[in-house]
Formats: C-alpha cells, sequence, structure tokens
C-alpha cells in the first residue's frame, strides 16, 4: 500500500480533513469561455481572515492545501498567504494561468517550498488559446511564467480542458508541454456555473473525441488495463463512499462558505459565522453526504461500473440528486469500456418504451 493511500484511509477512518481547496479570490484576468465563476469581488475574505482560517485547517489536520481562484495573484497578499501557510507546515499546490508570474514571483514560491504549481494551458496555438482566455497574449505569458518556475526548479503541471474549440489541438499541447519538460492532464468535464447556467456545457466534446483520448496511451499508460471491461462491484465496494468529498477533503470559497467540494455547490457552513471543526464535524449538509455509501445510491448501486466509475457526487447534485447519476461520468465509463452504464440503460428503456405512466382524460 502507498503512502497516501494509506494517509487516506487512515483519515477517512478517523474523520480528517486531509485535504482543503481554497479559492482565494474569483477575479481574474481572463475570461475563458468555459469559466464556471462570477468573477466579480462579494466581499471576499481579508489577509486576516484567510489566516485565521488557515490556523484553524491546521489544527483540524489538514495536511494537502490548494490555492485557487479566479487569479491567485490578482490579490496582492497572496505571497503572504502562501508563506503564512507554509509557516504552519501546509503542503501546497498553487494553480493559476501564470500570466502575472515573473522571475521574482517564481522565485519565490520556490524560496517558500511550494510543493506544485498548475498552468492552465488550453493550446499551443496562440489564436486558440487566447480566444478561449479572452486575454490577448495570454498564451506567450503563460510559457514565460512556465519557463521561469522550470528555472527555479519547481514542480509544474500544464492543465488543459478538452473542449469542442480546442479538440484539435490536444496532441500539439501535448507536445508542448513536453517540450517544456513539464508534467501533462487532460480532463473532458465542463461544467455548470455555479449559479446554475448550463449554457457552457455546449462546449463538451462529442463521443469520437472520448473514444480517442481513452485509447491514447499517452494520456491513460497501459490502454488494455485502463478500457479493460467492469469487474462486478464486492461488498468492500458496496459498503464504501464514491468520492473524497466531505469525507477527507471540502472546499472554501473566497467569502468562507465551505462546500464537499469545488464541484459540488451544497453550502454546509460560513467560516464568518463558525469555526471550520464545528461545520466539518457537525454540519447537517456534509453528515448527509458522509452517509452515503454506494449501496445507497438510485441507480449507481446496480450498476456494473460502480467500483470503477468516477462518478461526481457534485455533478450528480447539479442534476437534481446527490444519491443520483453523473451523466457525464456515465459516459466517460462507457467510452472508456465500451459497457454501458445502468443509467444509460434506463435512459434508453425509457425512451424506447415512453412514458411509464398514461394521463388520462379527465371524465366526468
Amino acid at each position: 500500500m502507498s503512502l497516501m493511500v494509506e494517509m487516506n484511509d487512515r483519515a477517512m477512518a478517523l474523520g480528517i480533513p486531509l485535504s482543503v481547496h481554497i479559492d482565494v479570490t474569483y477575479r481574474c484576468n481572463e475570461r475563458c469561455v468555459h469559466c464556471y465563476l462570477d468573477h466579480e469581488d462579494n466581499g471576499e475574505m481579508t489577509t486576516a481572515e484567510i489566516k485565521d482560517v488557515l490556523d484553524q485547517l491546521a489544527e483540524a489536520g489538514v495536511f494537502f492545501l490548494t490555492f485557487s481562484g479566479g487569479e491567485v495573484f490578482m490579490r496582492q497578499d497572496f505571497l503572504e498567504i502562501v508563506e503564512y501557510a507554509r509557516r504552519l507546515t501546509f503542503n501546497v499546490k498553487v494553480k493559476t494561468n501564470g500570466v502575472m508570474i515573473h522571475e521574482a514571483e517564481a522565485r519565490r514560491l520556490k524560496e517558500l517550498g511550494v510543493e506544485q504549481v498548475q498552468l492552465s494551458v488550453y493550446s499551443h496555438r496562440p489564436e486558440v488559446h487566447d480566444a478561449i482566455t479572452k486575454l490577448p497574449g495570454s498564451l506567450k505569458r503563460t510559457i514565460n511564467s512556465i519557463r521561469f518556475l522550470k528555472s527555479h526548479g519547481l514542480k509544474v503541471t500544464m492543465s488543459n480542458v478538452m473542449m469542442t474549440v480546442n479538440r484539435q489541438d490536444q496532441a500539439g499541447t501535448h507536445a508542448l508541454a513536453k517540450q517544456l519538460g513539464v508534467a501533462y492532464t487532460l480532463d473532458p468535464t465542463v461544467t455548470p456555473k455555479l449559479d446554475g447556467d448550463t449554457s457552457v456545457l455546449s462546449l463538451r466534446v462529442d463521443d469520437d473525441e472520448l473514444d480517442g483520448m481513452f485509447t491514447d496511451p499517452d494520456l491513460v499508460g497501459d490502454v488494455e488495463e485502463f478500457c479493460a471491461p467492469p469487474q462486478a462491484p464486492g461488498e468492500d465496494v458496496m459498503e464504501g463512499y464514491s468520492c473524497s468529498a466531505g469525507h477527507t477533503a471540502c472546499y472554501i470559497d473566497p467569502y468562507g462558505q465551505v462546500f464537499p467540494c469545488v464541484q459540488f455547490p451544497l453550502p454546509t457552513g460560513s467560516l464568518r459565522q463558525q469555526k471550520f471543526a464545528e461545520i466539518w464535524y457537525r454540519s447537517p449538509q456534509m453528515q448527509e453526504v458522509r452517509s452515503i455509501k454506494v449501496k445507497d445510491l438510485t441507480v449507481c448501486s446496480s450498476c456494473s461500473h460502480a467500483g470503477t466509475c468516477t462518478r461526481c457526487p457534485g455533478l450528480a447534485y447539479m442534476e437534481g440528486s446527490m444519491r443520483g447519476p453523473s451523466s457525464s461520468d456515465c459516459e466517460k465509463s462507457f467510452h472508456r469500456t465500451g459497457i454501458p452504464s445502468a443509467n444509460m440503460l434506463r435512459k434508453a428503456a425509457l425512451a424506447s418504451h415512453g412514458p411509464l405512466v398514461q394521463i388520462l382524460p379527465m371524465t366526468m
């Protein structure tokens, strides 16, 4: 068993929030077409408030801390916040677009012992990347920041979201990451906006692109193993949980609101009114999330993919029920293995048989 798996298992057993994702701001210098955030500042936490939250997280046993946004460097105090977090010995990861990172910022991140910096790059072609970010020159500036970070010995990951507007550039973007000597991740997940707007879902790629992605050994490793048909889930799977959200991880927004995950918009409490430990251990919403085992899921509990699916309870929640399926994850499982999910079979049956209940005209 790897150390990370052991840490996560022990945290799960003890109810410890092992990792926390904090968005320090929603403000951003880019306006990405697929972004789910509102970029206005509606009263984000002050430096002092964030430091107090970090003290509470350290006391609760949090170890992994991810700072993200918006764009983190839109806050003039961001490096001060990182310095405070490192004094508390958090393992810190930073997500940024890199546009505001120059030599001095890269050097300071290295001095502070940041574990990893993740930057978003959507294409190797400026005309495509800049059209997505709506910031002219953004690709050039992000690549420059990657070089600054690499020159100081920082671990860098280039993150890409596969969408209709950049689907032809995946190979070229991956090649750029190799050229720069950084890790590369690709994700086809496009989520609804936090206000419920689903218009951005039109950017999701179609079936052919998913098939190609899941059979690319550069992305998934051993294709035969990755695409193997699912095994019937055992009792350990059915008695387990489909996600770490609310179990060993949670999300804090710029205003101090706590959620099970950045993709799970279920409010569980405000750090401006309660302590973190009170929310983590006593929030009825958190307790409800934790109470749901795989066997309790309305459709997924009968699915052969139950033990291998990447089902996101947050996306399921946005579809109508945290106990229900996440359609986008059902599709990923299908295109990965060629085996339809229980949810897909259910939808097909409903479509072929029509409404289950016929409404008859009222008679007098």
